[in-house]
């Protein structure tokens, strides 16, 4: 899932141009010319990070950041501005920006400030894997269908881990129980089939195919 950057600015180069370098970096990037047209989507809550140039018409970055953090107080904020002040530093961060960058700048380097924020932010996203639409957080063992959480078991998550970080491989019963039930089980091998077949029907979309007389295979 690709991370949503507004980029406010009223110098159309400037905002092509940071434009261009954080899609090729992988994000989405949606651009705004006017404080008017920025202002409308302050509350956008699939947005990640707001970069907002201080001189904006009749308005300023620092009263859009203060309406953006009216809707949301935790969202990451980069002030890009002409005027390289200490003054606007000051109040940048006094307004809860989380960085700085004065103009002009190298792209590359507002890439690696942007890279830089999300990280920080959003650490715990790294652990997320995304398979068939749904979101993973294996730290927390946690399945997620557009943004609501499925309830499954504790076999059913292993056995989900065990065929996603094994995307394409092929697995029989006895390897299956010996991966996710270990080799200290002695039931049915039929405890397979019938956690599968919860699975499957708790995350319908997941694109896990029956190898019939071996086993099963996701992907």
């Amino acid at each position: 899932m690709k991370k949503v950057i507004c980029v406010v600015e009223d110098e159309k180069a400037i905002n092509d141009l940071v434009n261009q370098y954080l899609k090729k970096e992988g994000y989405e990037v949606r651009s705004y010319y006017t404080y008017e047209e920025a202002s409308a989507h302050v509350g956008d809550d699939d947005v990640h990070l707001w970069i907002l140039d201080i001189m904006l018409d009749d308005k300023s970055g620092f009263d859009l950041i203060e309406e953006i953090r009216l809707q949301r107080k935790d969202i990451p904020v980069i002030f890009m501005s002409a005027r390289d002040k200490e003054f606007d530093r000051i109040i940048g961060l006094e307004k809860g920006s989380d960085d700085y960058i004065t103009k002009p700048f190298s792209p590359k380097e507002l890439v690696l400030r942007v890279n830089n924020v999300m990280k920080r932010v959003y650490r715990n996203d790294n652990n997320r894997i995304m398979v068939d639409g749904y979101e993973l957080d294996e730290e927390q063992r946690k399945v997620f269908d557009g943004g609501k959480e499925i309830d499954l078991t504790t076999k059913e998550f292993d056995l989900l881990m065990m065929f996603i970080k094994n995307k394409g491989m092929a697995f029989n019963r006895e390897a299956i129980l010996t991966n996710v039930w270990e080799e200290n089980y002695y039931g049915s091998d039929r405890v397979v089939d019938d956690t599968l077949r919860r699975l499957r029907k708790k995350l319908p979309n997941l694109n896990i195919h029956t190898i019939y007389g071996y086993g099963y295979r996701l992907g």
